[in-house]
């Protein structure tokens, strides 16, 4: 009796120690002091997703135009995680294109806050816009 209560203590223990040593969830900061930074800057950024967007083939074909804007967080050690779509741009193949690019960036440098290397959650549009349609020859170069 005693050996059966004394495993069911250690048990409850060993159950409590350990939702106890994990660790609390990591606040997200919107703004901070030092915001994350692409390599390379802004400049750097447009060049990444001129470089990687591709237009999706349904959507020219349908010639669907539209913005697509991006939510995702910068980590500590600048890895990007939690991509969301915040507003569509109006079909699933821009939305999912867009998602593509921005999971496959590389790391930021990540925001600080007070020092201290933090979470943030970072905002982007990406349009998609197909070239306008020669007219007559009006468009052509000379």
């Amino acid at each position: 009796m005693k050996t059966t209560r004394f495993l069911f203590l250690l048990c409850a223990f060993m159950m409590c120690a350990g939702v106890c040593a994990q660790e609390e969830p990591q606040e997200v900061f919107i703004v901070v002091e030092q915001m994350p930074e692409f390599p390379g800057g802004t400049q750097g950024l447009f060049q990444f997703l001129s470089e990687n967007v591709k237009y999706p083939v349904i959507a020219q074909e349908n010639n669907i135009q539209g913005r697509v804007v991006c939510s995702f967080v910068v980590e500590k050690d600048g890895s990007i995680t939690d991509v969301n779509v915040v507003r569509s741009g109006g079909d699933a193949s821009l939305d999912k294109e867009a998602v593509r690019v921005i999971k496959s960036m590389p790391n930021w440098k990540p925001g600080r806050q007070r020092g201290k290397l933090v979470r943030v959650k970072y905002s982007i549009p990406i349009t998609f816009k197909l070239p306008e349609p020669e007219e007559n020859g009006k468009n052509r170069k000379k």
